[in-house]
């Protein structure tokens, strides 16, 4: 079963199971946020990627370029440990992992949530791979991904005790667009997805023709 089939899955059942007016609200707010054209703006292939030095659970730092150094970065931007759709999204991408690794790319996560949300991601869905804190978002600002959410999505967000403000610890209510991203050795993005409807996620293989081609051109 391919990752967006179980996603499908379990959209299914949320639509089934949710309280009333939950699903059409996060529906609504993800159209909503497709249509202002907040996408069309994030970092694109072929830009320079905002290199930055981030926290991993451990509260080791974590440096873009010295990664970098050891061969491209696969960076995957995801909204937190409560998040169904992410989590089974991480799962996918640890079946891979190891692949990823093979060819001499590094694998990261990140997200806006604190150390003990990123350990708590990494024991539930048994990864081998580091989450990194972006503070408040500030990372995902700079790619342009990190959004506010409406009033009307907020009072869902509540019902569900996903109490963002507390969970990133600075009074906001944001998150970052799910995002994958290939970075180049130069800091280039080679591969670029974002998507405001969060039950949609692109397949880990995709990786596989974009790390082939920047293999290629390395070897040339």
């Amino acid at each position: 079963m391919s990752l967006q089939d179980k996603l499908d899955a379990f959209k299914e059942v949320f639509k089934q199971q949710a309280p009333e007016g939950a699903f059409e609200a996060f529906a609504r707010s993800s159209r909503e946020l497709a249509a202002s054209g907040q996408v069309e703006r994030s970092i694109k292939v072929g830009e320079k990627v905002p290199y930055f030095t981030l926290p991993d659970s451990e509260g080791n730092d974590l440096v873009l370029e010295e990664l970098l150094a050891k061969g491209p970065v696969i960076l995957t931007f995801y909204r937190g440990v409560w998040c169904p759709y992410c989590n089974i999204e991480l799962q996918a991408l640890e079946e891979v992992a190891a692949e990823i690794k093979a060819r001499g790319a590094t694998l990261v996560a990140i997200s806006m949530q604190g150390p003990a949300e990123s350990r708590k991601s990494q024991r539930d869905n048994k990864l081998s791979f580091p989450i990194l804190t972006d503070q408040s978002g500030k990372l995902a600002e700079e790619f342009g991904i990190r959004w506010t959410l409406q009033p009307y999505v907020i009072e869902f967000h509540k019902v569900f005790k996903v109490e963002l403000p507390t969970i990133h610890r600075d009074g906001a209510w944001n998150l970052p667009m799910p995002a994958r991203y290939v970075i180049d050795t130069d800091g280039t993005i080679a591969y670029a997805e974002v998507n405001p409807d969060y039950t949609r996620r692109p397949e880990p293989s995709d990786l596989f023709p974009v790390l082939e081609k920047l293999s290629q051109s390395t070897t040339a």
